[in-house]
């Protein structure tokens, strides 16, 4: 059984973590392909978004599987560790096209990383967000995955949540603006991802990618980012010349990707 399932319908990216019997707790190989999938998807092609979900109702994915940390014996086996976790989370937050994830239940540690990693989150009502490690595995955290969550929570809310070990659930997760909107079960969860998929999958795709790709600027450089590229690529693009034209011309645009 594939522990990733993948496929692409009406231009939207379904990408599924797929051990229900383990509530989706992920493997180093599943890392790996969630990286690679979302590394290869390209602007103005067949792919206009991406939604990650877990398989089961259970959870969307309940961290990494522990078994794998055994044989973690060296000092370079945690840093490789780490400095893998985030070209995974930096691959999925610099995905050319829009990123939802589906939260259904266990949202934890590894799990919860991937879902701040993604441009929208929604959830259903037993949403359990968090990273428990303070109680259970005893490690920490990068600075680049406590600067993005940080960004999303805030710094005090980040060290609370560590220091007490407790998870967010699904109203005080819509309060935060971790989560967008809460549904009242997976299946209504995962239908509202693939409507706001589709919804954008038909806006223009530059204003898209430049609007994510600025913001990630933002977080890791400061307000002195420079956006300049982005600006330019967009105005003179040929989506803008046709956005100009369709709006003038009382139509729907046809947006290209370039």
């Amino acid at each position: 059984m594939s522990e990733i399932l993948y496929d692409v319908q009406d231009g939207v990216a379904n990408i599924t973590l797929n051990r229900p019997q383990a509530r989706n707790a992920i493997t180093f190989g599943m890392y790996e392909e969630i990286a690679r999938l979302c590394g290869e998807i390209r602007l103005g092609g067949e792919i206009k978004a991406v939604i990650i979900k877990g398989a089961g109702d259970k959870a969307f994915a309940a961290g990494t599987s522990m078994d794998q940390f055994r044989s973690f014996t060296k000092p370079q086996h945690s840093i490789d560790y780490e400095e893998t976790m985030d070209d995974v989370l930096q691959r999925i937050e610099q995905c050319e096209v829009p990123t939802i994830a589906a939260l259904t239940g266990a949202c934890t540690g590894g799990g919860a990383a991937i879902a701040a990693a993604c441009d929208l989150r929604v959830c259903d009502e037993r949403l359990k967000f968090g990273f428990p490690i303070a109680r259970t595995l005893g490690n920490c955290l990068s600075i680049g995955n406590l600067n993005r969550m940080s960004a999303i929570l805030g710094t005090a809310r980040v060290r609370e949540i560590i220091f007490t070990s407790r998870l967010i659930e699904a109203d005080e997760a819509n309060k935060l603006g971790l989560v967008s909107e809460v549904l009242p079960d997976a299946e209504s969860c995962r239908k509202r991802a693939l409507e706001l998929a589709s919804l954008m999958a038909n806006h223009a795709p530059l204003t898209l990618r430049a609007t994510k790709e600025a913001l990630r600027r933002l977080r890791t450089q400061g307000p002195d980012a420079d956006g300049t590229d982005l600006v330019v690529e967009c105005y003179m693009s040929e989506d803008f010349k046709e956005g100009i034209e369709a709006f003038l011309g009382k139509r729907k645009p046809d947006w290209k990707g370039r």
